[in-house]
């Protein structure tokens, strides 16, 4: 997905928020704004750089100007712990339902609020409550079980920290093998390996990295390894923004979760601010 102009605000944003969250004074924010705004002045609209990509450039910039290599850090182990809080709920969920694969679908699109590119205020209690009766905006959950059912193994593409624990559930609930890939390194609040373990990740799936410590799965930056098992993959279970902004175009082998927080991908998905989405890419 290209980079649109309200994709701007977002940036300074985020430039702003990781600054303070790595401990950088005044004056030390004041120059990460300037170098981001910068930044952002040398990127034209609608060229190839996708919004991932500029965020990349632009938290490397913010931990290379404050030493902090995980602006992050606590901020997602607190994520982490208000999830796991809740996981014997969302697995009570799951055993209750009269569907539990849809009922574990919704509780991972549900995690997908924990968001700190979007915002860093969320109600995981009232989300989960929402998701659980609210309808597909788009919806492909009869491809997805077709898919499920022929597949020998799934590559689950992580977004963010704490929202690990609500894959955890849904991963828990298919009947086929899974490669959970979370990042090589911390930007925003992505999920990297200690934080899947964290959240239990590795009792029900096999943890990879991808190469890469961008926001979404930016291939080219990836590892050749994970390349390889990213080409070879039947089928991908793809979580977040970041993911339907790069990997939309890669073809009916991948399903996208996401809660639409952004009007921006809610133009390019076709579906409102608010949606909860279940999409197969073209």
């Amino acid at each position: 997905m290209q980079t649109y102009l309200d994709c701007y605000p977002c940036f300074v944003r985020q430039t702003l928020q990781a600054a303070r969250m790595a401990g950088a004074d005044e004056a030390q924010q004041r120059d990460i704004m300037c170098q981001a705004l910068d930044l952002l002045g040398r990127h034209s609209v609608g060229t190839i750089l996708s919004p991932p990509e500029i965020a990349y450039r632009i938290h490397k910039m913010v931990r290379k100007q404050t030493g902090v290599n995980d602006p992050y850090y606590e901020a997602k182990q607190v994520s982490t712990q208000r999830a796991l809080a809740l996981y014997p709920e969302l697995k009570q969920v799951v055993h209750q339902a009269d569907d539990p694969l849809d009922a574990a679908l919704r509780i991972s699109i549900a995690g997908n609020i924990i968001d700190f590119g979007y915002s860093q205020d969320y109600d995981l209690e009232s989300t989960l409550k929402r998701v659980l009766a609210q309808s597909f905006a788009l919806d492909r959950r009869a491809e997805l079980r077709a898919a499920l059912s022929e597949a020998d193994r799934v590559l689950y593409l992580a977004d963010n920290t704490g929202e690990t624990v609500f894959d955890r559930v849904l991963i828990e609930t298919l009947d086929v093998p899974v490669s959970y890939a979370v990042k090589s390194g911390p930007v925003l609040n992505d999920a990297v390996r200690s934080d899947a373990l964290d959240a239990g990740i590795d009792l029900a799936a096999e943890v990879i990295e991808t190469g890469s410590d961008a926001p979404g799965t930016i291939l080219r930056q990836c590892s050749d390894d994970f390349r390889r098992r990213f080409e070879a993959a039947e089928l991908i279970i793809a979580k977040g923004q970041a993911n339907y902004e790069m990997l939309s175009d890669q073809g009916a082998r991948v399903f996208f979760l996401l809660q639409v927080k952004c009007p921006v991908i809610g133009q390019d998905i076709g579906a409102p601010a608010g949606s909860i989405v279940l999409w197969q890419g073209g």
